[in-house]
């Protein structure tokens, strides 16, 4: 059975691909946040979808019932797309987006390749966000991954140095294959502070936008993300504010980031831990917007 079906035979010149499947690591949601602002730029035809029966665990991932006065009006089932757009100077941009296969996923790295190779796309860029131990009170940094045969992209973007064996995404799989096949590929992963990895983080998807911008040549405003980054930053700065702790802990990554960037942080002591600050982070954006008592 085809793991996908192609609905236009339109070519799109030389496009960038941009990959942000869900299920994986996304800190502050910020791989998210961006691929919902560039699909957001303009209009995008729908490529080709996949085979959801045979790539996704549909109990893990249920399709969402539309219920009216008790009649089931149809399922909505969550889908692989590839779509096509445009960026604000009309290069050819096309996305890959929806849930990351469960099953098969040799086959579908098989078939993106393919598709990739049909296409003819230029540049291959995959969208990711990881918990750091970074402050939000300075710009988001991106990381990048690259197969060996794209390993000229990474300096342009940064790197985590040393050696680190992580489980992996689809997305390690697909940077492999594509590498192989000659389609250069690489991996923007924006840094988020460990602390607000639970909550949404507009400043990290600003900084994935901006990093595809740079990295793949194209065009698309970041403008709205980095307003809404604004707003969030003085929501977490109200909170940090309220205990002499955190602050020290933010003092203490500033001092860590600023210095050396990648120096491991000693976190010992009195700090709380990313986990805590983060609770603490959730219970406060929770009562901020709960109506407030009867009477008082």
């Amino acid at each position: 059975m085809a793991l996908y079906q192609r609905h236009t035979d339109r070519r799109f010149g030389e496009p960038v691909l941009v990959v942000a499947l869900d299920g994986w690591v996304d800190a502050g949601n910020g791989a998210d946040g961006a691929v919902a602002a560039l699909l957001s730029a303009g209009p995008t035809e729908l490529v080709a979808t996949f085979n959801g029966e045979e790539l996704i665990d549909q109990r893990a991932r249920r399709p969402v019932v539309h219920i009216v006065d008790g009649v089931n009006e149809g399922l909505t089932w969550p889908v692989i797309q590839l779509r096509a757009g445009e960026d604000l100077d009309g290069r050819a941009v096309c996305y890959l987006v929806g849930p990351e296969p469960d099953f098969r996923w040799g086959g579908f790295v098989a078939a993106v390749t393919e598709l990739a190779d049909t296409l003819a796309v230029r540049l291959v860029v995959g969208l990711g966000a990881f918990p750091a131990p970074a402050p939000h009170t300075r710009p988001v940094r991106l990381a990048a991954t690259a197969p060996p045969e794209s390993a000229d992209l990474v300096p342009r973007v940064g790197v985590v140095q040393g050696d680190i064996d992580v489980p992996s995404g689809v997305w390690g799989a697909l940077e492999l294959a594509l590498g192989a096949a000659g389609i250069p590929t690489v991996g923007l992963w924006a840094r988020v502070p460990h602390y607000v990895s639970g909550m949404s983080f507009p400043a990290a998807s600003a900084a994935l936008v901006d990093g595809l911008n740079q990295v793949a040549e194209v065009s698309f405003d970041a403008t709205p993300l980095h307003t809404a980054a604004d707003a969030s930053f003085r929501q977490v700065d109200d909170l940090i504010a309220r205990s002499d702790d955190h602050l020290a802990m933010v003092r203490k990554l500033e001092q860590s980031v600023d210095t050396a960037e990648g120096t491991p942080l000693d976190s010992g002591g009195v700090l709380p831990t990313g986990e805590e600050l983060a609770a603490e982070l959730e219970r406060y954006l929770r009562d901020d917007h709960e109506d407030p008592p009867a009477g008082g």
